[in-house]
């Protein structure tokens, strides 16, 4: 009697290999370039961070004495303008990758209407505090104060012009890779942005 033959496992059987995960999910968002400049960025602001925080224990009576001068109610309506740019950017750009361009357009178009209105807003202040006889020769309080917004206002503006690219570039029917890379490098640029406000405001505003 002949030995009894192994059945053979039939393919379907075979258990398939993993997928590859997506490259798209390992790369970094934008061009190389911005988070090295970010990186750079911050690093400078971070310097005048710490200028804030010694400011603010060499002479805490004059720091407070300086934020009082200050418009809370506008620098909370800086940063909720902020943040709610930050957030249609970060839906813009799911949307661009989806190729869904007429949604991501309309919300990049909504951050550069809350980018405008930053602008306006800072204005408004700078010109309340001039009004109020305050300017940069006050005190080192308000030195810092119109020094460091300033130079932020000018990220706002620089960020105001890639938010217009973004917008001109959601225009067209379809991205390429190169293109949805710029919108990604536009997205993280005002991201940072946001961010730098963010810890600005909490240190001339609300620390001491």
């Amino acid at each position: 009697m002949s030995a009894v033959e192994r059945p053979v496992e039939p393919a379907a059987a075979v258990r398939p290999a993993e997928p590859e995960p997506a490259a798209d999910a390992r790369r970094t968002p934008g061009e190389g370039g911005i988070w090295v400049f970010i990186l750079a960025d911050m690093t400078v602001f971070a310097l005048m961070f710490g200028a804030l925080v010694l400011l603010q224990a060499d002479d805490p009576a004059r720091y407070e004495l300086g934020q009082d001068h200050l418009h809370v109610g506008v620098g909370v309506a800086n940063t909720i303008v902020l943040l709610g740019s930050s957030l249609a950017v970060a839906l813009a750009v799911r949307h661009a990758r989806a190729g869904a361009l007429v949604p991501a357009r309309r919300l990049f178009s909504v951050a550069f209407g809350c980018a405008l209105l930053f602008w306006a807003l800072k204005l408004y202040e700078y010109t309340s505090l001039g009004g109020d006889g305050v300017s940069a020769r006050e005190n080192e309080f308000f030195l810092y104060y119109f020094s460091f917004t300033g130079v932020h206002l000018l990220h706002v503006t620089l960020g105001l012009a890639g938010l217009a690219g973004v917008v001109r570039l959601t225009r067209r029917p379809a991205l390429s890779d190169h293109e949805r890379s710029l919108v990604e490098t536009g997205a993280s640029y005002w991201h940072m942005v946001d961010l730098l406000w963010i810890v600005l405001f909490a240190l001339l505003y609300l620390y001491g």
